[in-house]
């Protein structure tokens, strides 16, 4: 992890128990409220969490909502073919912009 990282980490790391407990504390509470706000902007039914890291070696996670119509609740979402929702021009900006100013609000 860089400085640059959501929690603020100032060093690198590929494991959780190579972090300080107040490193993992202060993790934690940024998944956590990357989390909340997902669910809350999606209104999403149940969020699943991931962190791998195999191919480059780094703590990353994967936080994803499942919504409502979800077409296969019970399995992880890598394993449900789909089409992409690209979203472009003021609709993408729509939803970053709406994202970030609910991540500012949860802090």
């Amino acid at each position: 992890m860089t400085n640059s990282s959501p929690a603020g980490l100032q060093r690198h790391a590929t494991e959780l128990f190579e972090l300080a407990p107040t490193e993992r504390f202060q993790l934690i509470e940024e998944v956590n409220r990357v989390a909340k706000t997902l669910a809350k902007t999606y209104q999403a039914k149940k969020i699943n969490y991931e962190l791998l890291g195999n191919q480059l070696p780094h703590i990353h996670w994967h936080i994803i909502p499942r919504l409502v119509g979800d077409p296969a609740p019970l399995e992880p979402v890598w394993r449900v073919p789909h089409s992409p929702l690209l979203l472009t021009g003021a609709a993408l900006h729509e939803v970053i912009n709406g994202l970030v100013a609910s991540l500012r609000v949860a802090r």
